[in-house]
């Protein structure tokens, strides 16, 4: 079963001035306000995001720190909160549906391939 995490208030943060962006540009395909999945240990415990899914079959955004999602430590979660914990994700806002960004290291470039599964 997925739990339902909600923020308190909106995420403020989150925008970058060195890409450029400001307050109310929105790069991603899907508003900041709807729900995408995450996993407990990206959203509370403070794991890095290594995978990204943009699937094909809904356009929905997964964040997850690994490629395997366990649905134990699955989380509903706002597109705007998770941007707002790694502002490297608007780097990969206009990954197309079907595909998949990865990383080894938050150190590491995003590297993107198209994936079948996504």
């Amino acid at each position: 079963t997925l739990r339902l995490h909600m923020s308190a208030a909106p995420p403020q943060g989150g925008l970058t001035p060195a890409l450029g962006l400001m307050k109310g540009n929105w790069p991603f395909d899907q508003a900041r306000n709807v729900a995408a999945i995450s996993t407990r240990q990206v959203m509370r415990e403070g794991a890095p995001i290594l995978y990204v899914a943009h699937h094909s079959d809904d356009h929905s955004w997964a964040f997850l720190d690994a490629g395997v999602l366990d649905t134990e430590d699955a989380l509903v979660v706002g597109m705007g909160e998770v941007v707002a914990i790694d502002s490297s994700l608007f780097e990969i806002a206009d990954l197309p549906p079907g595909w998949v960004a990865v990383r080894d290291t938050i150190s590491q470039v995003w590297l993107r391939r198209q994936d079948t599964e996504a």
